[in-house]
């Protein structure tokens, strides 16, 4: 691990102010992944900022009906929390189908979202990997690929984004709330939250540097059956091999995203027109440009049976 230099701060204007005066400086929280890819010299801060202080741990009720979610809730209080479980029970289950108690405990709500793909070549700093180092090029594309995406990949990178909560709160439409570093705030919608991997794979999200997420925002509840589904190697310290997050209405319609499959999660909203046809007809629409290695050629028929199994679920309540 390189050396660097630390420092807490307790209000979201200091952190902003201490990432501008600091070139290489990262924001920490609950360090889960950042601490990991430290040690392996694939971060390199050359300045932690320790954002634990701030007053951003709240899960509070909106004006509009929806829930504020400040961006250090950590995964187990966020998936505990009454009305989710109520209100978002896609978004509590897609938490606990991650990672385990221990790191749910830790992890926070803005660090999940930001978290890095676990694609092994981006891990092995052994291997070329245009995430890692731009311009090195993708070993995946020839090498171990079966986790790897078949929709939005490009040339440049076919890594997957490994979060399992951003797949709910994409069929939810949240938002994520942020104060950049000249002060100035915005609300991204998560639609346009994360960048498919074109020729810059290392950018991954629509963050300027330094800009500091503060809350992710649900709007209002949405009716139907919430359902989320994990399809991995073994029942936990997986990511996915295809996840499929939904919210089914009684009359067969509804939302779905799948994770898995891309470099973000992966939602196609004229694609749910043909959630009352049934399973092949939505994974035809949701995977219609996908592009399969010899490794993972098995995602588009995962995808239709796990879809498939989520809607006979949905039916089948009362």
């Amino acid at each position: 691990m390189k050396s660097f230099t630390y420092e807490r701060v307790n209000t979201t204007a200091d952190a902003v102010a201490s990432v501008a005066r600091v070139e290489g400086a990262k924001f920490i929280a609950g360090g889960t992944n950042l601490l990991d890819l430290m040690k392996l010299e694939i971060e390199k801060p050359k300045h932690l900022i320790d954002i634990n202080g701030i007053d951003i741990s709240k899960i509070e009720d909106t004006a509009e009906g929806g829930l504020r979610i400040g961006a250090l809730v950590r995964n187990t209080d966020l998936a505990a929390h009454p009305r989710v479980r109520r209100d978002y029970a896609l978004l509590s289950r897609a938490l606990l189908a991650g990672a385990s108690g221990q790191l749910r405990n830790k992890a926070t709500t803005a660090g999940n979202l930001l978290q890095r793909t676990r694609c092994p070549y981006f891990y092995d700093t052994n291997q070329p990997c245009n995430k890692r180092q731009p311009g090195s090029g993708c070993s995946a594309i020839i090498g171990f690929s079966r986790l790897h995406a078949i929709v939005g990949a490009s040339d440049a990178c076919i890594a997957t984004h490994p979060s399992d909560m951003a797949v709910a709160l994409r069929v939810l439409d949240a938002r994520v709330e942020t104060i950049r570093p000249d002060g100035s705030s915005r609300s991204i919608p998560l639609a346009e939250f994360y960048r498919l991997p074109g020729d810059t794979p290392h950018i991954e999200t629509e963050l300027v540097p330094g800009e500091f997420i503060t809350a992710v925002v649900l709007p209002k509840p949405i009716a139907g059956t919430h359902i989320y589904k994990k399809v991995r190697d073994r029942a936990s310290y997986a990511f996915a091999l295809i996840s499929v997050g939904a919210i089914i209405h009684r009359d067969g319609s509804g939302r779905v995203a799948l994770g898995g499959v891309a470099h973000k999660p992966w939602r196609i909203e004229s694609a749910e027109a043909a959630m009352p046809r049934g399973a092949d007809a939505v994974t035809a629409e949701l995977l219609a440009n996908a592009k399969t290695t010899h490794e993972n050629a098995f995602k588009p028929k995962l995808v239709t049976r796990a879809l498939a199994a989520v809607i006979a679920e949905a039916r089948a309540k009362p």
